[in-house]
Parts: structure tokens; sequence; C-alpha cells
């Protein structure tokens, strides 16, 4: 029997549809729900993806729930080009996953995450990998959460390098800084697997070559849009050396934490939209003296992590 009960909560882009499909292959997850949020593509398109591939994976028995469409401080959401540059039209590299029959669950996505909290308590963990919007929605409908989910881990922020949208901000905390700063403040068990760590832990076509010679179609597939991906980092100067981990990493840290070395530290969120550095996780200094209910991830075993992550994606495309 799986040990963890998980909630993904994505904007499904290429990196979620690795951390999706890493999930899915886990056995000491079960993956019992998929909230779909706005960020590498606008909401509608990314339950579709998750649809999508949960179905392409063989998971087609998983959930997929509507989240947020936007953030706490706006009323709609427009897709940044240079989200649609990394990670296609399409949210998946512009691959053609073929598409699901099935429709999202009725439920929405905060109301699912605020009973599954109740439901599982220390065994739940929640993981999103886009804006913390939903998490802060669910936290101002059921404060309760807070202590109840077992374990928050999320691929976001950026605390000893600099962010990838502004000198200080992480792109998903910069889709809702205020939504992220109450999820610093008030959710306890809480790890941030940032840019400090996932930009470590690089794919290349090397990789890929292996998934295509898997002869299977969720090995050409995946092997489509992690090219895409690639091609994104090398042409925009990201990295050309590969491309990041990002959301994958989120997963394995959850369930094996000890692939990564942690701070201890209590973090909020700057909101202040004329100090400069707006979107920057940093130490919350009124909270330096309390007991400490988050941490950092700052240094990552990248050699052993993504040699792991090859195996699990050779076996998930495989069958």
């Amino acid at each position: 029997m799986a040990q963890y009960k998980m909630i993904l909560d994505l904007d499904t882009g290429i990196d979620d549809a690795l951390a999706l499909a890493y999930a899915v292959g886990h056995p000491d997850i079960e993956l019992i729900g998929i909230i779909a949020s706005y960020g590498n593509n606008l909401t509608d398109v990314t339950a579709q993806n998750s649809l999508n591939l949960l179905d392409l994976l063989g998971a087609s028995d998983v959930p997929v729930f509507y989240g947020a469409s936007h953030s706490t401080t706006t009323d709609d959401f427009t897709v940044m080009e240079v989200s649609k540059t990394i990670h296609g039209q399409n949210g998946v590299g512009d691959v053609e996953v073929p598409t699901s029959p099935r429709q999202l669950a009725e439920q929405s996505g905060i109301d699912f995450l605020i009973d599954a909290a109740h439901e599982f308590k220390d065994q739940l963990v929640y993981l999103p990998t886009g804006p913390m919007t939903n998490l802060a929605l669910a936290l101002q409908k059921d404060p309760s959460i807070a202590q109840l989910i077992g374990q928050t881990t999320l691929m976001g922020g950026a605390l000893t390098v600099p962010g990838n949208v502004t000198p200080f901000t992480e792109a998903n905390i910069n889709q809702d800084p205020e939504a992220a700063d109450v999820v610093f403040r008030k959710q306890e068990s809480l790890t941030m697997v940032g840019l400090d760590v996932t930009l470590r832990t690089l794919l290349t076509k090397k990789h890929t070559a292996e998934w295509r010679a898997l002869g299977t179609q969720k090995g050409q597939l995946y092997a489509d849009m992690m090219d895409y991906y690639i091609d994104a980092y090398f042409n925009l100067d990201i990295d050309k050396r590969g491309a990041a981990l990002h959301d994958p990493l989120a997963v394995a840290v959850a369930v094996e934490p000890d692939y990564v070395e942690t701070l201890p530290l209590n973090m909020k969120v700057t909101t202040d939209r004329v100090s400069g550095d707006y979107g920057r996780t940093i130490g919350n200094t009124d909270k330096l003296l309390d007991k400490t209910t988050s941490k950092a991830a700052v240094l990552v075993d990248q050699d052993r992590f993504v040699s792991d992550f090859q195996q699990m994606m050779l076996t998930v495309l495989s069958d």
C-alpha cells in the first residue's frame, strides 16, 4: 500500500507533465487527484492537459478538479509570452497528446483539498507546482487545514539565487505573491523546493533518446515534449547544458526528503509593490524566534536525483 496520499496542483506545462509521470510511477505515492491552476497556460488548458496525460500514462482513475483561473488580486489572467515560448502554445511543447474523453470532477478543487485534509490528515501530501492561489483560498475558507495537511511541498521561490522573472522573484511566486505570502505565513509543515536546487537538476537529449528507444507512444510523446523544453532553454540562454527538472524534484523531495539539504526558516513573501523586491521569498524577521514550521531546500544531490528520475521515467514510459 502506498505510504502517501498525494494531491498535485498543476499548471500543466512540460515539467508539470514530468512531475505527473513521476508521481504516477512512484510506489509510495497514491495520487488521489489533480487540481488545475493557471500559470503556464489558462486553467481550462492545464486541466485538459492533465486529463490527457493521466490517460496516456494509464492513470485514468485519477480525477482532475478545476482550481483558480486567476490570482487573488486580479479578475483575469493572461499567459506570459515567455511561458508560451518555454512550454508551447498548448502548454506541452505543441505536442498533440490524445484527447481524454473524461470530464472534470464536479467538486471545486478548493473543496476537494479541504475535504482531503480532513480525511487523510498526516498522510496527505499537497504539492503545488504553480501559483499558490488554490491553497491560499482553501486556507481562507478553512484555516484548520494549515495544521491538518501532513506535508506541503511546493515548487517555487528563490532564496539563495536570483529569481527567473525579476532579480528577486521566481515565476510561480510571481503569479500571485499575495497568495504565496499567506501560504508561507500560515501553512505548517511546508518545504520550499525552489530555484536554489531545481536549477542544478538538468536533463539532456541523451536522456530523452532513451525514452524514444522504448518504442512506446508515451515514450515518444514525452520525449517530444522534453526536447521542446530543452531547446527552449538553449534558445533563451537559460541553460545550454540541458533543462531543469523543477517540478519532478519537488515530488521526489516530498516523499524522499534526503535528496536535499534544507534550511529551517519561517518565511514570507514581499508584497510591497513599490519596494523593488515584490514577490521575493525571504525569512520572516517577525518569526525568527518562533518555532520553525517551514524550511527551504538549499542543496541537492543532483547526480543521484537525475539518475533516479531517469530510471523512473524509463519504467513509467515502457509499458
